[in-house]
């Protein structure tokens, strides 16, 4: 048990690092607006998230990329999304 569970904060740890750096990428191509990067974080997680699971996929991982793209995003970060 303790192996799947530090097999599964190693690759949320990726996933979230490789979501961050493709959301970094668009933000400094100015493609969107910075305060949609969070709900791009999110789409780009449940990306990356399909991608590296796509031979098993379940439902789990839908939350597991949506968990991804909010923490890339900082979700804690609220000025972005709600203003000053």
């Amino acid at each position: 048990m303790e192996v799947i569970i530090e097999n599964s904060l190693l690759a949320f740890t990726v996933l979230s690092a490789i979501t961050f750096g493709l959301v970094q990428v668009i933000k400094k191509a100015n493609i969107f607006q910075e305060r949609f990067l969070p709900l791009l974080a999110v789409v780009i997680g449940l990306i990356v998230t399909v991608i590296a699971n796509f031979v098993d996929f379940t439902a789990l991982h839908i939350l597991t990329g949506i968990a991804v793209g909010l923490s890339s995003s900082g979700f804690f970060n609220q000025k972005l999304i709600f203003g000053k």
